[in-house]
């Protein structure tokens, strides 16, 4: 038996496609049968150019051959994205040319590498297994200006229709995605493994509960791109709230320019901008911090989305504070106590959000038993091997 895994994003790179591959193949190891095998394609780290990784383009350990695939310097625009695809899909190509699987597993938040994942399961005449992370057709009638995004959209439409359809089986990462999903392939199967906590959170240990400092450290860490939408919200809030909160931001990405812009526009002192860092230094970060904070622009799409970042807040015992709407909204308000949500993009309401944080050590044993990434990821792993047992026996 052997399996193909398709991600863009593999260890060590720093993405929540990245950890969330990693903690699968883990668990495929733990149950694939003797002298099965796995083979994953992916890239050299590239997810923030101000964070660099070196890692082997050609590695074995045991079962499991990686092949990370070199690509072209590129930023965050739609250009440089694409032509890193189009490098990326072509190594997968040359790679997979002259063998043999038994199953493609592709994992997807922008489409492309789940249709190029169908591709290969085509051509090798083998069951498919699809993560889906992201509802790409609906996040580009958002993202993108109208003069783009309308001769796209039918074209990206096209796109995921073939590739769901060519699917064995089809996780989605959020339950959110389940009414877009659904309603277009009733004839689908579906599962929802969502993302979890990764073993390095698992242990956090508790803050003591101490006076309240004179100025509150606000800490966000991850992407900083359209999703996020900082650039509408930090500056403003760090101006109505100078003097009591400073503003930590770590990370890098697409808007990372117009956060700066804004910041300077508006001469606000309260906010610093660090580069990624790893996840032990990220870990130390979130204890000294007194709030994390999480924004999600305001796009409809971004309303059926479950934030990977919700699963590492809820691992520690810190108040969080949150811009989100739709199904996110009701799953940190539902599962995430000492969580305060407001609209996004909306600073009134964030502010009005503040005053309901307690500052006192809340820990969420009941939240971190739900959602151990082990714990869903061996879920997924035996799903994965159901679906080619299913497809071998035939």
């Amino acid at each position: 038996m052997k399996i193909l895994v398709l991600s863009f994003y593999y260890t060590p790179d720093l993405s929540a496609g990245s950890f969330r591959m990693s903690a699968l193949v883990d668990s495929l190891l733990d149950q694939l049968p003797p002298g099965a095998e796995i083979e994953i394609i992916t890239t050299l780290p590239n997810r923030y150019i101000s964070f660099s990784n070196d890692a082997l383009q050609h590695e074995r350990s045991g079962v499991v051959e990686i092949h990370r695939v070199a690509l072209p310097a590129h930023k965050s625009g739609m250009v440089d994205q694409a032509k890193a695809f189009l490098s990326y899909a072509k190594g997968v190509m040359r790679l997979t040319r002259h063998k043999r699987y038994d199953l493609v597993y592709g994992t997807s938040s922008r489409l492309m590498t789940a249709a190029l994942a169908a591709l290969v399961s085509r051509l090798k005449r083998v069951p498919l297994y699809l993560d889906i992370r992201d509802i790409f057709v609906d996040t580009i009638k958002d993202v993108l200006p109208g003069r783009i995004a309308r001769p796209l959209s039918p074209v990206f439409s096209l796109l995921e229709q073939w590739t769901v359809r060519r699917a064995s089986k089809v996780n989605l990462v959020s339950e959110g995605f389940s009414g877009y999903f659904t309603a277009r392939y009733p004839r689908s199967a579906f599962s929802y493994f969502t993302n979890g906590i990764d073993r390095e959170f698992l242990n956090i240990p508790h803050s003591a509960d101490v006076a309240p400092k004179p100025v509150a450290t606000v800490l966000y860490a991850g992407n900083i791109g359209e999703g996020q939408g900082l650039h509408l919200v930090v500056p403003e809030l760090a101006r109505r709230l100078h003097g009591s909160h400073r503003f930590l931001i770590i990370g890098d990405g697409g808007r990372l320019a117009l956060l700066r812009e804004e910041v300077a526009r508006l001469g606000v002192s309260n906010v610093d901008i660090l580069p990624p860092v790893r996840r032990l230094q990220l870990i130390e970060a979130y204890r000294q911090a007194d709030i994390l904070f999480l924004h999600l622009n305001d796009h409809d799409a971004f309303k059926k989305v479950l934030p990977s970042k919700l699963f590492e807040y809820g691992a520690t015992d810190k108040p969080i504070w949150a811009g989100l709407a739709g199904f996110s909204r009701s799953f940190c308000e539902q599962k995430l106590p000492n969580s305060a949500v407001f609209e996004p993009c909306n600073v009134d309401d964030a502010i009005a959000a503040l005053q309901r944080i307690s500052l006192a050590s809340t820990p969420r044993p009941s939240f971190i038993a739900a959602y151990s990434r082990k714990a869903i990821m061996d879920q997924m792993a035996t799903d994965v091997l159901a679906t080619l047992a299913r497809h071998s026996s035939v």
